[in-house]
């Protein structure tokens, strides 16, 4: 690829889902379509990685539906083992979310398939990217990814390791850490393309300016952390632009930036509790889309992306 890419995963799925205890809702559908307009008005096109509920919000399918069949868009996949048919019992000994390799092989494809159809069907578009739900995803996840019609995956996340967020039966999530920061094949016909997490010294406070924080700062100037392309309730917009900066230096030829549909909402997080919040928000996200575009970077799908890199590198 001559270009560098600028790819938008947003997780579309239910208000607040870091709370177990409520009802899933999905009022975020209505604050879906500011960012959307924003995205493509810097020449971003957003790829929403919709789950089982957020599929059946009727706003939600005419929106983005709309934006899709424009080519302003992208619907892929994002299933969340715990809501999404058929529902089977596991013998849970954690109070944590499911993880979808908890189930057996027939179970897995089977929710697999019942969210691609749906998609499929409200949609009337082939659905060809996925990001698995809590970020974990294991060799025959991706096979039945392969089986089922998937083209682009991006649930690894470099660096990352979740095996301490156990699932409802107590397994541990995926090891990333030794996962490469650019893009592999886990199959023959699946591009894995990385969620952008770089390592960066970096002066940052989380929350207020205490003795303690202060001193983390400090130490994540001097030690030095991995930080992710996704704003987070602090928006340090300066942090997400250093990580443009650095893939761009390091010759990567994309960028993945992402967020929840939820946190678009006001009060639909922890992260963003109120319109202030919110604001703040979209504040940083087009600070950091002004930043990308003056940097050259071009808006691309998942999909799209997967496509192109395989066509380039099977030239050669």
């Amino acid at each position: 690829m001559n270009s560098t890419n600028f790819i938008i995963t947003v997780d579309t799925e239910g208000d607040n889902q870091w709370d177990t205890s409520q009802k899933a809702t999905t009022k975020n559908a209505k604050f879906i379509p500011r960012f959307q307009d924003l995205s493509n008005t810097y020449g971003f096109f957003p790829t929403w990685l919709v789950d089982y509920e957020m599929a059946q919000n009727p706003f939600l399918v005419e929106f983005l539906g709309d934006k899709l069949h424009n080519n302003l868009c992208e619907i892929g996949m994002h299933p969340h083992a715990w809501s999404t048919p058929p529902e089977i019992s596991l013998e849970k000994t954690t109070n944590c979310r499911d993880y979808l390799i908890e189930y057996p092989v027939e179970i897995m494809e089977m929710k697999l398939r019942n969210l691609k159809d749906l998609l499929e069907e409200k949609f009337c578009h082939k659905i060809t990217s996925h990001r698995s739900g809590r970020w974990t995803i294991n060799q025959q996840y991706f096979d039945l990814l392969e089986h089922i019609g998937i083209t682009a995956d991006c649930s690894v996340t470099p660096h990352i390791n979740w095996t301490r967020c156990q699932g409802a039966t107590g397994i541990p999530g995926s090891d990333f850490r030794n996962s490469p920061e650019s893009p592999f094949y886990p199959t023959a016909h699946i591009l894995e393309i990385p969620m952008t997490i770089r390592y960066l010294h970096q002066f940052d406070i989380d929350g207020n300016l205490t003795p303690k924080n202060l001193l983390r700062g400090i130490k994540h100037l001097g030690m030095g952390k991995f930080y992710w392309l996704r704003p987070d309730s602090h928006c340090q917009t300066q942090t997400l632009k250093h990580i443009i900066k650095k893939a761009k230096d390091e010759k990567s030829d994309y960028v993945m930036f992402m967020i929840h549909s939820s946190e678009l909402m006001p009060g639909g997080s922890p992260s963003f509790s109120d319109k202030a919040t919110i604001e703040n928000l979209y504040q940083c996200v087009e600070n950091v889309f002004q930043f990308a575009q003056a940097c050259n970077f071009k808006g691309i799908t998942l999909s799209d992306y997967a496509h192109i890199f395989s066509s380039v590198n099977k030239l050669h």
